[in-house]
């Protein structure tokens, strides 16, 4: 019987930055470049949401880069395209964040699977990231999921309870 040990978040710390990985439920997973298409969309939607956050005076908006510690024993370190946390929870560290973003958006990349894309939402969800937002550039639509429903959304994101007066219209986020 081979057994093999779990990664730990620190352990994930300390690896090279030349590639980008996530840990899930101890088990290290690379992440694929994702592509033009994904970047532009990502950075429509951050641009966004950092000029309303900023004004606003609301927390804090994070890219794919930055960690979130959302599970432990065995650790789950999950970075979303973009995440916002208010205020009162942002803090100061070289580190990852310990717990859930409140806002976490996912940008499908092409390489992405649906049962990953599933996977993700339902842990950034059970982590107590309040809303999850998927866009899907190959469908052009948006669904943002909550602690107890899903909603299509029809012309415009918009999460009111979490960031307040921020919205975003589709159409400028699938630009022809």
């Amino acid at each position: 019987m081979t057994v093999t040990s779990l990664m730990t978040a620190d352990e994930l710390y300390q690896l090279p930055n030349d590639e980008r990985y996530e840990l899930v439920r101890g088990e290290l997973r690379r992440m694929s470049p994702t592509g033009l298409q994904h970047g532009d969309i990502a950075a429509i939607i951050t641009a966004s949401l950092v000029d309303h956050v900023r004004k606003h005076r609301l927390g804090k908006v994070y890219v794919a880069d930055v960690g979130f510690r959302i599970e432990r024993n065995p650790d789950t370190v999950r970075g979303p395209d973009i995440a916002f946390v208010r205020s009162e929870r942002v803090v100061k560290s070289d580190k990852f964040f310990e717990g859930a973003p409140d806002l976490a958006i996912e940008v499908v990349s092409p390489s992405d699977t649906y049962t990953e894309v599933e996977e993700k939402t339902a842990d950034w969800l059970r982590g107590g990231t309040r809303a999850v937002v998927i866009v899907d550039p190959k469908r052009r639509t948006v669904r943002i999921h909550g602690a107890s429903e899903t909603v299509n959304v029809a012309d415009a994101i918009a999460v009111d309870d979490i960031v307040p007066g921020w919205r975003l219209p589709l159409s400028e986020i699938f630009e022809e």
